[in-house]
């Protein structure tokens, strides 16, 4: 049930978003560095931020779990898997969540869902082409060169710590204007 209310309390980034909600409930889904990092950053707009997450205990490095525990804004939902965003008037307005091991639902009340839940890159047909990192994020020098000459990348299938839409659109701007002095130099040489 999410796919209506993505921009209209559904999100994929708190820096974007998170100041649309001030002093709104909030809820994050995830419990990896990432959704503990948006969760905290969320406090600063949010009355109150909800984590939710599959499992009992939070996958975030033991500091963010430490910040996050002592920031009391944030209450920890651990053991449940979201079911439906439920919305009203093209809002969000609730998320439906279910208890992985007892099957007991419950409904929260909220005005945003903040979605971290990790991705994969989509770069397995550049399996043994391009060095890429363990976790399959094509590795680029500053000018988005790969480790193949003349093979440019850019957006989120790249190693970064940055994965928002308009440095992806930045990139592939900086990728092109690389790519095509490139093939100036290709040009010139021949």
């Amino acid at each position: 049930g999410e796919i209506p209310y993505i921009g209209r309390g559904v999100s994929y980034c708190a820096t974007c978003d998170g100041p649309f909600f001030r002093n709104k409930d909030v809820v994050v889904v995830g419990g990896g560095d990432s959704a503990i990092e948006e969760a905290i950053f969320l406090t600063k707009f949010a009355s109150k931020v909800a984590v939710i997450h599959r499992r009992e205990q939070l996958r975030a490095t033991k500091i963010l779990q430490e910040h996050m525990s002592a920031n009391p804004k944030i209450e920890f939902i651990g053991g449940y898997v979201p079911l439906e965003v439920i919305g009203s008037q093209d809002m969000v307005s609730a998320i439906q969540i279910k208890n992985v091991k007892t099957n007991e639902e419950k409904t929260i009340e909220t005005k945003a869902v903040f979605v971290f839940i990790g991705t994969d890159p989509n770069t397995g047909f550049l399996k043994d082409t391009l060095k890429m990192d363990e976790a399959g994020y094509v590795i680029t020098d500053e000018n988005l060169q790969t480790s193949v000459q003349g093979v440019f990348a850019a957006g989120d299938c790249r190693k970064k710590i940055f994965r928002q839409v308009i440095t992806a659109c930045g990139e592939g701007a900086a990728a092109a204007f690389a790519a095509e002095k490139y093939l100036e130099t290709l040009s010139q040489n021949q």
